[in-house]
Protein backbone atom coordinates (compact mmCIF):
# COMPACT_ATOMS: atom_id res chain seq x y z
CA UNK A 1 0.00 0.00 0.00
CA UNK A 2 1.34 3.45 -0.86
CA UNK A 3 0.12 6.97 -0.32
CA UNK A 4 -1.30 9.56 -2.67
CA UNK A 5 -1.06 13.11 -1.37
CA UNK A 6 -3.35 15.74 -2.90
CA UNK A 7 -2.48 19.33 -1.93
CA UNK A 8 -3.79 22.80 -2.57
CA UNK A 9 -1.45 25.71 -3.13
CA UNK A 10 -0.61 26.14 0.51
CA UNK A 11 -1.58 23.05 2.46
CA UNK A 12 -1.83 19.30 2.36
CA UNK A 13 -5.57 18.68 2.17
CA UNK A 14 -6.06 14.98 1.72
CA UNK A 15 -4.28 11.71 2.42
CA UNK A 16 -5.55 8.60 0.66
CA UNK A 17 -4.27 5.03 0.75
CA UNK A 18 -4.17 3.47 -2.71
CA UNK A 19 -3.14 0.12 -4.08
CA UNK A 20 -3.25 0.94 -7.78
CA UNK A 21 -0.29 3.22 -8.40
CA UNK A 22 2.02 2.47 -11.28
CA UNK A 23 4.84 -0.01 -10.81
CA UNK A 24 7.83 1.52 -9.01
CA UNK A 25 5.93 4.41 -7.47
CA UNK A 26 6.24 4.52 -3.68
CA UNK A 27 4.04 7.60 -3.33
CA UNK A 28 2.63 10.37 -5.48
CA UNK A 29 1.95 13.97 -4.46
CA UNK A 30 0.05 16.38 -6.72
CA UNK A 31 0.23 20.13 -6.19
CA UNK A 32 -1.30 23.19 -7.81
CA UNK A 33 -3.88 23.23 -10.54
CA UNK A 34 -6.02 20.26 -11.51
CA UNK A 35 -4.60 18.56 -14.56
CA UNK A 36 -7.72 19.44 -16.58
CA UNK A 37 -7.38 23.15 -15.82
CA UNK A 38 -3.59 23.45 -15.78
CA UNK A 39 -1.68 25.43 -18.37
CA UNK A 40 1.26 23.05 -18.01
CA UNK A 41 2.23 19.85 -16.20
CA UNK A 42 5.51 19.28 -14.43
CA UNK A 43 6.68 15.82 -13.31
CA UNK A 44 9.47 15.15 -10.80
CA UNK A 45 10.93 11.73 -10.04
CA UNK A 46 12.52 11.94 -6.59
CA UNK A 47 13.85 9.60 -3.94
CA UNK A 48 13.10 11.96 -1.05
CA UNK A 49 10.10 10.96 1.05
CA UNK A 50 7.01 13.01 0.21
CA UNK A 51 6.60 14.25 3.79
CA UNK A 52 9.81 16.28 4.25
CA UNK A 53 9.74 17.43 0.62
CA UNK A 54 6.16 18.73 0.72
CA UNK A 55 6.94 22.27 2.02
CA UNK A 56 9.34 23.14 -0.80
CA UNK A 57 7.00 21.60 -3.38
CA UNK A 58 4.14 23.70 -2.00
CA UNK A 59 6.34 26.79 -2.00
CA UNK A 60 7.27 26.30 -5.62
CA UNK A 61 3.67 25.50 -6.58
CA UNK A 62 2.48 28.75 -5.02
CA UNK A 63 4.67 30.61 -7.51
CA UNK A 64 3.17 28.70 -10.44
CA UNK A 65 -0.52 28.29 -9.52
CA UNK A 66 -1.61 27.28 -13.02
CA UNK A 67 0.88 24.41 -13.20
CA UNK A 68 0.00 20.86 -12.16
CA UNK A 69 3.08 19.58 -10.30
CA UNK A 70 3.31 15.82 -9.87
CA UNK A 71 5.96 14.43 -7.52
CA UNK A 72 6.54 10.69 -7.84
CA UNK A 73 8.52 9.19 -4.99
CA UNK A 74 10.59 6.29 -6.31
CA UNK A 75 13.60 4.24 -5.28
CA UNK A 76 16.97 5.52 -6.45
CA UNK A 77 17.50 2.44 -8.60
CA UNK A 78 14.08 2.89 -10.22
CA UNK A 79 14.76 6.57 -10.98
CA UNK A 80 18.05 5.67 -12.63
CA UNK A 81 16.79 2.69 -14.61
CA UNK A 82 13.79 4.59 -15.99
CA UNK A 83 15.95 7.59 -16.92
CA UNK A 84 18.70 5.48 -18.46
CA UNK A 85 16.22 3.55 -20.60
CA UNK A 86 14.40 6.72 -21.67
CA UNK A 87 17.67 8.45 -22.59
CA UNK A 88 18.68 5.53 -24.81
CA UNK A 89 15.31 5.88 -26.56
CA UNK A 90 15.68 9.63 -27.08
CA UNK A 91 13.06 10.73 -24.55
CA UNK A 92 12.78 11.79 -20.90
CA UNK A 93 11.29 9.73 -18.05
CA UNK A 94 10.35 12.92 -16.16
CA UNK A 95 11.01 16.66 -16.29
CA UNK A 96 13.32 16.66 -13.27
CA UNK A 97 15.25 13.92 -11.46
CA UNK A 98 16.28 14.34 -7.82
CA UNK A 99 18.13 11.43 -6.25
CA UNK A 100 20.33 10.66 -3.28
CA UNK A 101 22.31 8.22 -5.47
CA UNK A 102 24.52 10.91 -6.89
CA UNK A 103 26.77 8.38 -8.59
CA UNK A 104 23.84 7.18 -10.70
CA UNK A 105 22.86 10.77 -11.46
CA UNK A 106 26.43 11.57 -12.44
CA UNK A 107 26.46 8.62 -14.84
CA UNK A 108 23.38 10.02 -16.58
CA UNK A 109 25.22 13.32 -17.01
CA UNK A 110 28.33 11.56 -18.27
CA UNK A 111 26.22 9.62 -20.78
CA UNK A 112 24.83 12.84 -22.25
CA UNK A 113 21.36 12.47 -20.74
CA UNK A 114 21.15 15.90 -19.03
CA UNK A 115 20.56 19.48 -20.12
CA UNK A 116 22.75 22.42 -19.17
CA UNK A 117 21.48 25.16 -16.87
CA UNK A 118 23.11 28.35 -15.63
CA UNK A 119 21.69 31.04 -13.38
CA UNK A 120 22.69 33.38 -10.55
CA UNK A 121 21.65 30.59 -8.17
CA UNK A 122 23.59 27.74 -9.76
CA UNK A 123 26.69 29.91 -9.88
CA UNK A 124 26.62 30.06 -6.08
CA UNK A 125 26.47 26.28 -5.67
CA UNK A 126 29.61 24.90 -3.96
CA UNK A 127 32.17 23.40 -6.33
CA UNK A 128 31.86 19.96 -4.74
CA UNK A 129 28.07 19.88 -5.35
CA UNK A 130 27.83 20.73 -9.05
CA UNK A 131 29.35 19.63 -12.35
CA UNK A 132 29.42 21.12 -15.85
CA UNK A 133 26.24 23.14 -15.19
CA UNK A 134 24.27 19.90 -15.62
CA UNK A 135 23.95 18.43 -12.12
CA UNK A 136 23.37 20.31 -8.87
CA UNK A 137 23.34 19.35 -5.21
CA UNK A 138 20.24 20.59 -3.40
CA UNK A 139 20.71 19.31 0.15
CA UNK A 140 23.41 18.71 2.77
CA UNK A 141 22.85 15.48 4.69
CA UNK A 142 25.02 13.30 6.89
CA UNK A 143 25.59 9.56 6.93
CA UNK A 144 25.19 8.66 10.60
CA UNK A 145 25.05 5.86 13.13
CA UNK A 146 21.74 5.59 14.96
CA UNK A 147 21.09 3.63 18.15
CA UNK A 148 18.40 2.84 20.68
CA UNK A 149 18.96 5.17 23.63
CA UNK A 150 16.98 2.98 26.02
CA UNK A 151 19.03 -0.14 25.27
CA UNK A 152 22.49 1.35 24.66
CA UNK A 153 24.08 2.98 27.74
CA UNK A 154 26.00 6.17 26.84
CA UNK A 155 29.37 4.58 27.59
CA UNK A 156 28.73 1.85 24.99
CA UNK A 157 27.70 4.14 22.12
CA UNK A 158 30.39 4.12 19.39
CA UNK A 159 31.75 7.56 18.49
CA UNK A 160 33.73 6.33 15.48
CA UNK A 161 34.10 3.39 13.13
CA UNK A 162 36.99 2.17 15.27
CA UNK A 163 34.67 2.08 18.30
CA UNK A 164 31.97 0.34 16.28
CA UNK A 165 34.35 -2.40 15.15
CA UNK A 166 35.60 -2.93 18.71
CA UNK A 167 32.02 -3.11 19.96
CA UNK A 168 30.99 -5.70 17.39
CA UNK A 169 34.05 -7.84 18.10
CA UNK A 170 33.27 -8.23 21.79
CA UNK A 171 32.33 -11.75 22.92
CA UNK A 172 28.85 -12.55 24.17
CA UNK A 173 26.81 -12.17 20.99
CA UNK A 174 24.84 -9.16 22.20
CA UNK A 175 24.74 -7.64 18.73
CA UNK A 176 24.01 -10.87 16.86
CA UNK A 177 21.24 -10.03 14.37
CA UNK A 178 20.69 -6.65 16.05
CA UNK A 179 22.76 -4.40 13.77
CA UNK A 180 21.27 -3.00 10.57
CA UNK A 181 22.42 -1.18 7.46
CA UNK A 182 21.24 -0.62 3.91
CA UNK A 183 21.09 -3.51 1.47
CA UNK A 184 23.55 -2.07 -1.01
CA UNK A 185 22.09 -4.10 -3.87
CA UNK A 186 18.62 -2.63 -3.37
CA UNK A 187 19.39 0.86 -2.04
CA UNK A 188 21.43 3.05 -4.36
CA UNK A 189 22.42 5.38 -1.54
CA UNK A 190 23.56 2.37 0.47
CA UNK A 191 25.89 1.35 -2.34
CA UNK A 192 27.13 4.94 -2.63
CA UNK A 193 27.97 5.14 1.07
CA UNK A 194 29.58 1.70 1.17
CA UNK A 195 31.77 2.39 -1.84
CA UNK A 196 32.75 5.80 -0.44
CA UNK A 197 33.76 4.07 2.80
CA UNK A 198 35.86 1.56 0.89
CA UNK A 199 37.76 4.40 -0.76
CA UNK A 200 38.07 6.62 2.30
CA UNK A 201 38.84 4.39 5.24
CA UNK A 202 41.27 1.66 6.24
CA UNK A 203 38.54 0.39 8.55
CA UNK A 204 36.28 -0.80 5.73
CA UNK A 205 37.48 -4.42 5.56
CA UNK A 206 37.33 -4.84 9.33
CA UNK A 207 33.87 -3.28 9.42
CA UNK A 208 32.55 -5.70 6.79
CA UNK A 209 34.07 -8.61 8.72
CA UNK A 210 32.37 -7.38 11.92
CA UNK A 211 29.03 -7.10 10.13
CA UNK A 212 29.34 -10.66 8.88
CA UNK A 213 30.27 -11.96 12.32
CA UNK A 214 27.15 -10.35 13.79
CA UNK A 215 24.72 -11.38 11.04
CA UNK A 216 23.91 -7.78 10.10
CA UNK A 217 20.36 -7.10 8.92
CA UNK A 218 20.13 -5.47 5.47
CA UNK A 219 17.13 -3.44 4.30
CA UNK A 220 16.26 -1.35 1.29
CA UNK A 221 14.74 1.56 3.11
CA UNK A 222 15.47 4.01 5.91
CA UNK A 223 12.01 3.77 7.50
CA UNK A 224 12.24 0.02 8.14
CA UNK A 225 15.63 0.36 9.80
CA UNK A 226 14.76 3.41 11.90
CA UNK A 227 11.54 1.72 13.07
CA UNK A 228 13.56 -1.35 13.99
CA UNK A 229 16.02 0.65 16.07
CA UNK A 230 13.22 2.57 17.82
CA UNK A 231 11.37 -0.66 18.64
CA UNK A 232 14.51 -2.36 19.93
CA UNK A 233 14.73 -5.06 17.26
CA UNK A 234 18.07 -3.48 16.35
CA UNK A 235 20.43 -1.89 18.84
CA UNK A 236 22.09 0.27 16.22
CA UNK A 237 22.31 0.92 12.49
CA UNK A 238 25.18 2.13 10.34
CA UNK A 239 25.35 4.65 7.46
CA UNK A 240 21.78 5.91 7.79
CA UNK A 241 20.69 9.08 6.01
CA UNK A 242 20.86 11.66 8.77
CA UNK A 243 17.90 13.72 7.52
CA UNK A 244 15.44 10.89 8.19
CA UNK A 245 17.10 10.01 11.48
CA UNK A 246 17.06 13.62 12.69
CA UNK A 247 13.39 13.99 11.79
CA UNK A 248 12.52 10.84 13.76
CA UNK A 249 14.72 11.75 16.72
CA UNK A 250 12.97 15.12 17.05
CA UNK A 251 9.76 13.31 18.03
CA UNK A 252 11.06 9.98 19.32
CA UNK A 253 13.43 10.05 22.33
CA UNK A 254 14.36 6.41 21.73
CA UNK A 255 16.51 7.36 18.72
CA UNK A 256 20.08 8.49 19.32
CA UNK A 257 22.38 9.76 16.57
CA UNK A 258 26.15 9.82 16.15
CA UNK A 259 28.05 11.53 13.36
CA UNK A 260 31.28 9.46 13.44
CA UNK A 261 34.20 11.53 14.62
CA UNK A 262 36.79 9.80 12.42
CA UNK A 263 34.90 11.23 9.42
CA UNK A 264 31.28 11.83 8.45
CA UNK A 265 30.17 11.46 4.85
CA UNK A 266 28.13 14.40 3.57
CA UNK A 267 25.61 13.83 0.79
CA UNK A 268 23.90 16.39 -1.42
CA UNK A 269 20.88 15.05 -3.32
CA UNK A 270 21.55 15.58 -7.01
CA UNK A 271 19.12 17.25 -9.41
CA UNK A 272 19.31 17.18 -13.19
CA UNK A 273 17.05 18.06 -16.11
CA UNK A 274 16.87 15.19 -18.62
CA UNK A 275 17.31 15.84 -22.31
CA UNK A 276 13.90 15.90 -23.96
CA UNK A 277 12.09 17.02 -20.80
CA UNK A 278 8.74 18.53 -21.82
CA UNK A 279 8.77 21.06 -18.96
CA UNK A 280 12.50 21.81 -18.89
CA UNK A 281 11.93 25.51 -18.07
CA UNK A 282 9.93 24.57 -14.98
CA UNK A 283 12.55 22.00 -13.97
CA UNK A 284 15.28 24.63 -14.18
CA UNK A 285 13.11 27.08 -12.26
CA UNK A 286 12.69 24.47 -9.51
CA UNK A 287 16.46 24.00 -9.24
CA UNK A 288 16.85 27.76 -8.90
CA UNK A 289 14.10 27.87 -6.28
CA UNK A 290 15.73 25.06 -4.27
CA UNK A 291 19.02 27.01 -4.35
CA UNK A 292 17.36 30.34 -3.45
CA UNK A 293 17.20 31.64 0.15
CA UNK A 294 13.49 30.75 0.39
CA UNK A 295 14.05 27.24 -0.92
CA UNK A 296 17.09 26.70 1.31
CA UNK A 297 15.02 27.67 4.33
CA UNK A 298 12.34 25.11 3.46
CA UNK A 299 14.99 22.41 3.06
CA UNK A 300 16.70 23.39 6.30
CA UNK A 301 13.45 23.28 8.24
CA UNK A 302 12.79 19.82 6.79
CA UNK A 303 16.18 18.60 8.07
CA UNK A 304 17.58 18.25 4.56
CA UNK A 305 20.31 20.84 5.11
CA UNK A 306 22.47 20.27 8.18
CA UNK A 307 25.64 22.05 9.27
CA UNK A 308 27.91 21.84 12.29
CA UNK A 309 26.13 24.84 13.79
CA UNK A 310 22.60 23.70 12.97
CA UNK A 311 20.32 23.75 16.00
CA UNK A 312 18.54 20.52 15.07
CA UNK A 313 21.84 18.70 14.66
CA UNK A 314 23.04 20.00 18.02
CA UNK A 315 19.93 18.70 19.71
CA UNK A 316 20.00 15.26 18.12
CA UNK A 317 23.62 14.38 17.37
CA UNK A 318 26.33 13.48 19.82
CA UNK A 319 28.91 15.99 21.00
CA UNK A 320 31.63 13.89 19.37
CA UNK A 321 29.76 13.92 16.10
CA UNK A 322 29.51 17.68 15.97
CA UNK A 323 33.29 17.85 16.03
CA UNK A 324 33.52 15.36 13.20
CA UNK A 325 35.45 16.00 10.02
CA UNK A 326 32.73 16.39 7.44
CA UNK A 327 33.71 14.68 4.19
CA UNK A 328 31.48 15.67 1.25
CA UNK A 329 30.93 13.15 -1.54
CA UNK A 330 32.01 15.41 -4.40
CA UNK A 331 30.40 15.55 -7.84
CA UNK A 332 33.44 14.43 -9.82
CA UNK A 333 34.21 11.70 -12.37
CA UNK A 334 35.52 9.56 -9.51
CA UNK A 335 31.86 8.73 -8.82
CA UNK A 336 31.88 6.63 -11.97
CA UNK A 337 34.54 4.28 -10.59
CA UNK A 338 32.07 2.46 -8.38
CA UNK A 339 29.63 2.03 -11.28
CA UNK A 340 32.15 0.42 -13.60
CA UNK A 341 30.50 -2.90 -14.42
CA UNK A 342 33.42 -5.14 -13.49
CA UNK A 343 34.37 -3.14 -10.41
CA UNK A 344 30.79 -3.06 -9.16
CA UNK A 345 30.42 -6.79 -9.69
CA UNK A 346 33.57 -7.45 -7.66
CA UNK A 347 32.55 -4.95 -4.96
CA UNK A 348 29.17 -6.62 -4.52
CA UNK A 349 30.81 -10.06 -4.51
CA UNK A 350 33.16 -8.93 -1.73
CA UNK A 351 30.20 -7.50 0.20
CA UNK A 352 28.22 -10.73 -0.10
CA UNK A 353 31.24 -12.74 0.97
CA UNK A 354 32.10 -10.54 3.94
CA UNK A 355 28.62 -9.67 5.17
CA UNK A 356 26.59 -12.75 4.18
CA UNK A 357 29.24 -15.45 3.88
CA UNK A 358 28.12 -15.94 0.28
CA UNK A 359 30.95 -16.86 -2.09
CA UNK A 360 28.80 -16.48 -5.25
Amino acid sequence: MVSLFRTSLISLLLLIRLSGLAQGQEAVAVFGADEDGATNSFVIHGSTDVGPFTPILEGFSARYPLVSLRYEQRSTNDIFELADRACSEGRASADLLISSSIDQQFKLVNDGCAQSHQSVFTEKAPDWASWRNEIFGLTRELAVIIYNRELMPPETVPASRFDLIDLLRRPGGRFQGRVATYDIEQAGVGYLFAFADSQAATTYGRLIEAFGRNDVYEACCSAEIIDGVAEGRFLLAYNMLGSYALARAASDPRIGIVAPDDYTLVLSRAALVPRGAAAADLAKAFIDYALSPEGRQFLKEAGLIVSKTDGTAKAAASKAGLKSAFRPIAFTPSLLVGLDRLKKRQFLKDWRSGVRGDSN
